[in-house]
């Protein structure tokens, strides 16, 4: 089993930038199946960024193109959320996940199976 630790989430003002992290254990060489999602109070788990299947390009939610990127560092088995431009809107509780790719859907994975803790991103107006 995969487990997750992510760090890095806080309190910041509109407009401003987070960093986020995820290191993962006990499965080496897994940053290339790992995404972030995000929950906020009411709403449904979306989908923020992640790495496609075959590839490992990056992909992202609508919501949140153009301002956050997702990179990895294999060499820490570590996958890291660079969020710039923060809104109000994109408040919520970020958890990061891992796959284990058994199947994908438009090069995505379809299923994420071991799940981080989740970290809490507030973002004031």
């Amino acid at each position: 089993q995969v487990q997750l630790l992510e760090s890095g989430g806080g309190l910041v003002e509109t407009g401003g930038s987070l960093r986020l992290s995820c290191t993962a254990s006990g499965r080496p060489s897994i940053t290339g199946h790992m995404g972030w999602f995000r929950q906020a109070p009411g709403k449904e788990r979306e989908v923020v960024a992640g790495f496609t299947c075959a590839d490992t390009r990056t992909y992202y939610g609508d919501s949140v193109q153009d301002r956050f990127t997702i990179s990895r560092d294999n060499a820490k088995n570590t996958v890291y959320l660079q969020m710039n431009n923060l809104k109000p809107e994109d408040s919520a509780v970020y958890y990061c996940a891992a796959s284990k790719i058994l199947s994908c859907k438009n090069n995505i994975p379809v299923h994420y199976d071991d799940w981080g803790q989740g970290t809490q991103v507030t973002v004031s107006s």
